[in-house]
């Protein structure tokens, strides 16, 4: 992962050969292992490149890159497949190999086409004054864009800058194909123009009217002196997964709900599942697809091949070069399952367990107070009440009550599963506790900028948890002892994408109830086609602050491509009640795993799981813009690089 940087001026006077501090400063987080910057200038426009990257594969390469052409490239990516790069080689030089060999548009549009993985890319062709960049099709690297002085500059970065720039914002560049400016015409004829080169799914139909509404959607959230237009060639990038299945059944499928009192949520009710032939062989093919993308995220990092002896094992000198956001939710559980599969036996793996404090009447009631009225009927899982039951009971005797909310519970309850899954692996759970006052604190000085420019309440709270999760700072609970503990784990592993996929929230089960799988069918679709504007770019900002690299297994291409690929029936169950119908894929998959109790627990979301939704304010909505998001000025700049 990298921070890159291309900050584009086409008048001498609007132009600085250093970018601003805090901006710097915030590139440097994200790429802690190298920083470097390039100077290009000619009489139409000036160029400053910066790329600041975070060594994880192969040979470290500096950037930005250059070759004997004056073609620069800038790359915050992972090849995972697609093109070949072998372990020892660094996928950003062998990038810049293939691109340097286009010939046209057409060969480099054709090269994006094939690579399988997260990537945003900035590369500037000389000869023909082109500035190419773009993301992913999923979106799962940030890159933003600003435009300022009335179009006579603009700039590119995976971060913004923190201060306030109300005029002239910070936005972030639609996952929506690539893009291609020509600079030197651009400068002529003092007009910001935007080709997009936008995906395009072969089998689909109306092309051209899904990319004039595209076109349509990017230009209104720029400035007026921006404009964004379809490229005279009509080519495109061509979609690197599957279209989704919408196939219906033709018997009737029951959307009523009257009868799912008599559904046990148990695991002999998935065990049901699991005794359909085709069921059971579907169920492993996920595992299979799921496994190989785990897996690709996993390996190909660089490792302590000499790790420091301990004559206890348990107490293993050898770092974790690998963590996951863990909550003991069937996402993190599944995926923790897995990443014990390909990563060296001797290496710990970090589950990382995020907890806000709240006040100890809260805690007291959290797993006791009565369940709000479903239309489902659902009914607690008998299973699963019982390990959550126990690890609440532990929670209660804690000394930090204060931090016994639900994902510390599920989340130790979890880790007991894992131990009995595979009691030679070192599993640290790391409980990260966040006061009120440490949370305002470093959401003043770090989150907040990273966060924009979405500004919802649940950006704020997902954005917060998610950096302080990340950030890995919290402790060990050994048998002997409680130990302050830093992860020191460049790669994170989250779940995000099997709520998308997979119907977990609940929204999509009152979808279903009132528009069937017709209507369920259309919602995952939208799903998946915001899912960089919602949720991705914030992530990897605010992962990347710590100078660790984000990795989403569940939006794998090929793991979407597979899901795509079966009708919405044998993915979700929504006339069966919660911790079984949402994700039942997923859970029968657990299931197959060893895993028992946590593929019956029902979804929760991360700001309520950690506690952190309506830590400050109770009568706030989700979708509120939220007061606590606002960047600050330079002046507290010299007092972060202190404290974090």
């Amino acid at each position: 992962m990298c921070g890159i940087c291309c900050s584009v001026s086409f008048s001498v006077e609007h132009f600085s050969k250093d970018l601003k501090e805090d901006l710097l400063y915030n590139l440097k987080r994200r790429g802690p292992n190298s920083s470097k910057q390039l100077f290009k200038s000619n009489e139409y426009y000036q160029c400053l490149f910066s790329g600041h990257v975070l060594h994880l594969r192969g040979f470290l390469t500096a950037q930005p890159l250059e070759d004997d052409r004056g073609n620069v490239f800038l790359w915050n990516g992972e090849v995972f497949s697609g093109i070949k790069v072998e372990a020892e080689e660094n996928d950003t030089q062998i990038m810049f190999n293939y691109l340097s060999s286009c010939k046209n548009e057409s060969d480099i549009l054709s090269f994006f086409s094939d690579v399988q993985g997260p990537w945003s890319f900035i590369y500037y062709q000389a000869s023909n004054h082109h500035l190419w960049f773009g993301r992913d099709f999923f979106g799962r690297r940030s890159l933003l864009w600003h435009f300022g002085n009335l179009g006579k500059s603009f700039c590119l970065s995976s971060v913004g800058a923190q201060t306030s720039e109300v005029a002239d914002p910070w936005q972030e560049v639609p996952a929506s194909g690539i893009f291609r400016i020509d600079l030197k015409s651009t400068s002529v004829s003092k007009s910001v123009v935007l080709k997009l080169y936008p995906w395009k799914c072969v089998s689909k139909e109306n092309v051209i009217k899904e990319c004039f509404n595209s076109l349509t959607q990017i230009s209104a959230s720029l400035p007026t002196f921006v404009s964004v237009v379809a490229n005279e060639a009509k080519l495109y990038l061509k979609e690197p997964v599957l279209p989704l299945n919408k196939m219906l059944p033709q018997t009737s499928f029951d959307t009523h709900c009257s009868n799912i009192s008599s559904v046990p949520t148990t695991r002999q009710t998935l065990e049901g599942f699991l005794a359909d032939g085709n069921m059971k062989e579907i169920v492993q093919q996920f595992i299979d697809v799921l496994s190989i993308a785990v897996r690709r995220r996993v390996l190909c990092l660089p490792r302590d091949e000499n790790p420091t002896p301990s004559e206890d094992s348990k107490t293993c000198d050898r770092k974790a070069n690998v963590a996951i956001l863990f909550s003991g939710g069937i996402d993190s559980m599944v995926i923790a399952t897995l990443a014990d599969r390909h990563i060296p036996l001797d290496e710990p793996i970090d589950l990382l367990n995020v907890a806000f404090m709240t006040k100890e009447k809260t805690i007291q009631t959290s797993f006791k107070e009565k369940r709000r009225k479903q239309r489902n009927c659902e009914i607690p899982s008998e299973e699963s009440s019982k390990t959550v039951a126990a690890a609440t009971d532990v929670a209660a005797a804690s000394p930090d009550k204060q931090f016994s909310v639900p994902d510390r519970i599920t989340g130790r309850a979890g880790l007991k599963e894992l131990q009995a899954v595979n009691p030679c692996r070192i599993w640290n759970f790391v409980e990260i506790n966040v006061s009120l006052e440490e949370l305002q604190k470093f959401r003043r000085t770090r989150i907040c900028h990273l966060v924009q420019p979405l500004d919802t309440v649940l950006d704020d709270s997902i954005g917060c948890a998610v950096w302080f999760a990340s950030r890995g700072n919290g402790r060990l609970m050994t048998p002997d002892e409680v130990q302050s503990y830093q992860s020191t784990a460049k790669v994170v592993l989250t779940g995000i994408g099997a709520d998308e996929q997979l119907a977990g929230y609940s929204r999509h089960r009152v979808c279903f109830q009132t528009h069937g799988l017709e209507g369920l069918n259309k919602e995952i679709e939208m799903e998946l086609g915001r899912i960089s504007s919602r949720n991705l770019g914030r992530d990897d900002r605010v992962i990347g602050d710590h100078g660790k690299e984000a990795r989403f297994p569940f939006l794998d291409e090929n793991v979407v491509s597979f899901l795509n690929s079966l009708p919405i029936w044998e993915k979700t169950n929504l006339t069966l009640p919660r911790g079984i119908g949402e994700k039942l894929i997923l859970r029968l998959a657990a299931m197959e795993l060893g895993l028992t109790a946590s593929a019956l627990l029902p979804k929760r979301a991360m700001q309520f799981g950690s506690r952190i939704a309506k830590m400050e304010k109770n009568n706030e909505k989700a979708s509120d813009k939220c007061g606590r998001l606002q960047v600050i000025s330079l002046e507290n700049l010299s007092i972060e690089k202190i404290t974090t």
